[in-house]
């Protein structure tokens, strides 16, 4: 059934817009109309049936916040657990959705339903929305008729995931943030501030030292070749994201990552939580572990770690247990694999790794901490060092002045 959006104002004249499922557009105006409000204009949302992996708009769509989808997701499990059937459940969950493309979105889904599809299969056709590890949860919450438990689930990984990535994000935008107002700062001084000084001091007709011999050409530079550092930005930025669309490259990339002093401890442990939340939640779900780890391995957002799942995968493929591979990786600290040892013998693997969950939570925390209290210092006395180098470079001229 197509979906149009529209545009009406109420009786008391005010603007009003929305969407609106319906057979053809004379019967989404009839409905409207029921509705008692007065239609301006009617269009039929195309992309929302066939959406594009490739499209522009589908790069988008995957960038939404995942607590949007976490906040409709519970409300999608409470409806269920109240015992509404899913059609009307879903219908009522699109007539509150706030976003306007997810609202479009669950009303597809409910018509793919009414003719007959599952709600795996109806919401696999939204990969920029419910990516693997959403459908596959789905798909086994329907084969054990636990479909609300399973959505419970999901919204608290979405939640938690999203908690993690807020964290992690805000640690490293401060000292961007500084950079960022450093390079700033400094270029001003450059451009507008330094070459009147220089201008002056030049006038005097005195042997300048070498600090402002340097500081004058760095500043020329600054002035006549800006565009030059412009080019280069985007040519690193351009073959930084060729590598990374490379598997060898994204691999090196990722491994640079890993070893980097103070991001590393931070990254490595961010991984570990993501990879112990997700294998915790896909378990306890009822899905199989290969498909567990063929997910996580997409999940972690890192290839050496993938390299590593994937390894397990063709372990376990050959009779062998989760544990050993990991071991054997010396990318997951020991204790990890120790810990999925005991897990795998007592039965307990999904308590294991939320154990490891937390753990790791609290270690993310922690790395995030460090991270802040090693950085602000040292980016403070960097800036203040280009600072000091500027006001030296330029007393200096003025010095050995007062002292002929």
């Amino acid at each position: 059934m197509p979906v149009y959006e529209y545009k009406a104002f109420t009786p008391n004249g005010e603007s009003r817009t929305g969407i609106c499922d319906a057979d053809t557009a004379r019967e989404a105006r009839e409905k409207l109309r029921k509705d008692n409000v007065h239609v301006v204009s009617l269009r039929e949302i195309d992309s929302v049936d066939e959406p594009s992996k490739f499209s522009f708009s589908g790069f988008f769509k995957r960038k939404k916040k995942i607590g949007e989808l976490a906040i409709v997701t519970r409300q999608f499990a409470t409806l269920l657990e109240s015992g509404i059937p899913m059609a009307d459940a879903l219908r009522a969950l699109s007539e509150q959705i706030q976003n306007r493309d997810l609202e479009a979105v669950f009303r597809t889904v409910r018509e793919k339903i009414s003719g007959g599809s599952s709600l795996a299969e109806a919401m696999g056709n939204y990969p920029q929305y419910f990516d693997d590890l959403y459908v596959n949860m789905v798909k086994a919450g329907e084969a054990a008729g636990n479909v609300d438990v399973v959505l419970k689930r999901l919204s608290d990984f979405l939640i938690k995931q999203g908690r993690v990535r807020n964290k992690v994000g805000a640690a490293l935008m401060y000292p961007m943030i500084m950079v960022g107002v450093g390079v700033i700062v400094v270029t001003i001084l450059m451009i507008f501030v330094v070459p009147k000084i220089v201008t002056l001091i030049k006038a005097r007709g005195q042997d300048l030292p070498i600090p402002t011999m340097i500081l004058i050409a760095a500043s020329n530079f600054l002035a006549n070749y800006w565009y030059l550092l412009v080019l280069g930005f985007f040519a690193v930025s351009l073959t930084f994201g060729a590598l990374r669309r490379s598997p060898k490259g994204r691999y090196a990339i990722d491994g640079f990552t890993l070893r980097m002093p103070i991001f590393g401890e931070l990254f490595t442990k961010q991984a570990i939580s993501r990879f112990s939340t997700t294998f915790s939640t896909l378990l306890k779900s009822g899905v199989p572990v290969l498909e567990c780890l063929l997910i996580v391995k997409n999940v972690v957002n890192n290839s050496v770690f993938a390299g590593v799942l994937d390894d397990v995968h063709n372990r376990i493929m050959e009779g062998a247990d989760i544990s050993s591979p990991l071991k054997a990786s010396k990318i997951f600290p020991p204790a990890v694999g120790y810990m999925v040892s005991i897990g795998e013998q007592s039965g307990r693997l999904e308590e294991i790794l939320d154990r490891l969950s937390e753990a790791y939570d609290e270690e993310v925390d922690l790395a995030v901490q460090k991270m802040t209290a090693a950085l602000e210092p040292v980016l403070i006395l960097s800036m203040a060092g280009v600072v000091a180098f500027i006001v030296i470079a330029i007393l200096l001229p003025m010095l050995q002045l007062s002292n002929v």
